[in-house]
């Protein structure tokens, strides 16, 4: 008997539902002018449209565009560069408990550029994006053993990383300083085998420089590089089309130390210090004025308001906050 009552009772219930076309959503319910009150309806879901609409006014505000990679007419291959978008759905996710807009709890996401720098065929790279806020540091090795344990001190007390471009001739030389370099954990390029002209060389010389140098990178840390540094600055279209036959693109700099000519380590730091911008790469050697005033010029570039990074990050497309 009590079955046969409870059944009747939802048999009831559900034809009332069906007669009166009760909808189970509120907004249905209000739109086609049912006598619910509001009070049925929570603070949340009232408010449900604005909040969105306030994330969506604040993205359009808000949002940056991507920066495509291209060739420039000076500076040639430049990186491209993220763009920043508002998250719309994880931030109302954020803000729906109170239903009201907080600029705090917005939560962005990036946005990729079409065009890439691996889109734009064999050119030399002499700097990041200009729009990225970070500086790289370039350290060519040939020699200068005496300043390196100074130089590496100095990268880890600053917390740092930096590029370094090693000679072949001279990782062969001197393995335990080049593993030594790498276990700090910073990054390694290839900067030929015997420090030739390669501007004077033929093809089949340069790619004999190239990959005789990986493979000694290669024999003593185990790594490829991805980077090469011509030395002397030295090079042609086959140099930089040898590089990227062997999966490497060629790097130049954007701002020089020229501690190769002596200068008193306050002069060269006060010109790099003035010179650089966003996406720049300073160019130094293992030499006395860079073992003795790179501290000082990492807390100018850093008072700047740059990153310092590897040419990894700096090519990277990854956005980077400047205030951090």
């Amino acid at each position: 008997m009590k079955r046969k009552y409870t059944t009747y009772l939802i048999s009831f219930s559900i034809m009332l539902v069906l007669t009166l076309g009760i909808s189970t959503n509120p907004y249905k319910v209000m739109s086609q002018g049912s006598n619910f009150k509001s009070e049925n309806i929570t603070s949340i879901e009232i408010n449900k449209d604005d909040l969105y609409k306030k994330i969506q006014e604040y993205r359009n505000q808000h949002k940056i565009k991507p920066i495509d990679a291209k060739v420039d007419r000076i500076w040639k291959a430049i990186p491209g560069y993220n763009g920043l978008d508002v998250n719309i759905e994880a931030s109302y996710q954020k803000m729906k408990s109170t239903g009201d807009f907080d600029k705090n709890k917005v939560v962005y996401k990036e946005k990729p550029p079409n065009v890439h720098l691996e889109n734009l065929g064999p050119n030399p790279i002499y700097k990041g994006n200009p729009e990225k806020p970070m500086v790289a540091l370039l350290i060519n090795v040939a020699w200068g053993n005496e300043y390196i344990p100074t130089i590496l001190t100095t990268l880890k007390e600053s917390k740092v990383k930096a590029t370094f471009f090693f000679d072949g001739s001279w990782v062969k030389k001197n393995p335990d300083l080049a593993k030594m370099i790498y276990r700090e954990g910073h990054e390694i390029g290839n900067h030929a085998y015997s420090h030739p002209d390669l501007k004077k060389r033929s093809k089949s010389d340069t790619i004999q420089e190239l990959e005789k140098t990986n493979a000694l990178i290669e024999e003593t840390i185990g790594i490829k590089p991805k980077w090469f540094a011509p030395p002397s600055g030295s090079f042609n279209q086959v140099t930089v089309q040898v590089a990227n036959d062997l999966h490497m693109r060629t790097i130049l700099w954007t701002v020089d130390t020229v501690d190769w000519k002596k200068p008193s380590a306050s002069e060269m730091v006060s010109r790099i210090i003035t010179n650089v911008d966003n996406g720049s790469m300073v160019l130094m050697h293992p030499t006395k004025p860079v073992a003795e005033g790179l501290e000082d010029m990492i807390k100018g570039i850093k008072e700047k308001g740059y990153q310092l990074g590897t040419v990894s990050d700096l090519m990277s497309e990854k956005r980077i906050d400047k205030t951090s």
